[in-house]
């Protein structure tokens, strides 16, 4: 009986010591800091938060709901809305028509934002996630090169996306986004430095060029391009490829992989006249009145728990190593969600052009989309605003006429 006793104690030892050195799972190592996500949680505040259209997980399909989580976790309310491109987001901003705490775009527009003095500096240390999980690839970046304005929440890689079913042919580049046999299946990016960077590098060129002939030229093979375009557009993408309405589009190599999903019929490949890497960080407005719990939020989703439910879900690629030890292995060794280093060699970023370099882009996409301004088009405005003026002449004599009648009556 003594024995048995001492087995016993000997026996729970060991269990517990086995617990201690091999038994801590990934997911109780990677636990919320309750003390730190209470500080709010009796305050009633709410959070407006600013992000792309199907980039986040809502509890579909078995994933976490992140904000769900996020407001119960912390007591804080979350409105979200979501934005379709760069510019229209820094434009919304601009204008001052709308109020956001935590926005979410991409590399070269932070850059942009940040000079026109858009955006808040971060206090870090309401964001103790960032040092401890945030791998040192995404630290200073060129677009944030002293670390004040922004956290990495993803980044991704651009590509073709086309349909096997209907195109049979191989696909390596560009080019197939020009093809006539396709006309009416292809579809463009609606924003002109995505739209701008695919022409750029089918010629060569860098797509960061300032190179006022290199814009040029890319503007004329755009509007080339017009005549086999169904249509220019973004999240819609999305469903005229899984739907088959469309065959070639390029779009994310994130959307991609949850696309594929739902039409196995559909491939990507990255052309080989290279393509854009980027990373979308968050960031927070100027004039944030609830600052400190928008960094609570920011933190948040440096989880690893949350950036490996956010990105197994939406399928793009963290900037949490940690976040992968609790993702499906199939997603980690995918070679279009983490692309080999070889890989991305042939890739590019986007850097924030000149004041003037953009205003060349927006007016030369203006040209490609409803076609340069002729004399004859001047023209025909000209008559036709001599000939409001004229009606309205017109009508205010006759009014007066009428009015005069009445009075000699009188």
């Amino acid at each position: 009986m003594q024995m048995k006793k001492i087995f016993s104690v000997f026996l729970c030892v060991l269990l517990i010591l086995s617990s201690l050195v091999f038994g801590v799972s990934a997911d109780d190592a990677y636990a919320y800091d309750e003390e730190y996500y209470s500080k709010f949680k009796n305050d009633n505040l709410t959070l407006y938060v600013y992000n792309w259209g199907e980039y986040i997980a809502d509890g579909s399909d078995d994933s976490m709901d992140v904000i769900e989580e996020f407001e119960a976790l912390t007591g804080i309310r979350v409105e979200y809305t979501t934005f379709d491109t760069n510019e229209g987001l820094y434009s919304k901003l601009q204008s001052g028509s709308a109020y956001y705490d935590i926005i979410i775009p991409s590399d070269y527009m932070i850059s942009r934002m940040a000079q026109s003095g858009m955006l808040e500096k971060l206090n870090y240390s309401n964001i103790p996630n960032f040092e401890k999980y945030v791998d040192e690839t995404f630290r200073n970046p060129d677009y944030d090169v002293n670390q004040e304005y922004s956290v990495p929440y993803t980044w991704g890689t651009v590509g073709l996306i086309y349909n096997t079913k209907y195109v049979t042919e191989a696909v390596d580049s560009w080019d197939i986004l020009w093809n006539e046999n396709y006309s009416g299946k292809i579809l463009m990016f609606s924003n002109s430095r995505d739209a701008f960077a695919i022409a750029l590098k089918r010629l060569g060129y860098s797509m960061n060029t300032e190179n006022p002939e290199e814009l040029r030229e890319a503007a004329d093979l755009l509007t080339a391009q017009k005549d086999v375009v169904q249509a220019y557009v973004m999240d819609q993408i999305f469903d005229k490829m899984t739907e088959e309405n469309a065959w070639i589009a390029p779009y994310y190599a994130g959307d991609y992989l949850t696309m594929s999903e739902t039409n196995e019929d559909l491939a990507f490949v990255f052309p080989k006249e290279g393509f854009n890497q980027f990373v979308d960080a968050m960031c927070i407005p100027k004039g944030c009145v609830n600052k400190e719990a928008a960094e609570m939020f920011i933190n948040f989703m440096c989880e690893p728990r949350v950036s490996a439910e956010n990105c197994g879900y939406i399928g793009y690629s963290t900037p949490v190593s940690a976040a992968k030890d609790l993702m499906d292995e199939e997603m980690v060794s995918n070679e279009v969600a983490y692309p080999s280093a070889e890989v991305l060699e042939n890739s590019e970023t986007f850097r924030n052009l000149s004041d003037e370099t953009n205003k060349l882009l927006d007016d030369l996409w203006i040209e490609v989309r409803i076609g340069k301004l002729t004399a004859g088009f001047w023209v025909t405005v000209a008559l036709l605003a001599m000939g409001v003026c004229a009606l309205c002449a017109l009508s205010i004599y006759r009014k007066q006429k009428r009015l005069r009648a009445r009075n000699a009556v009188k």
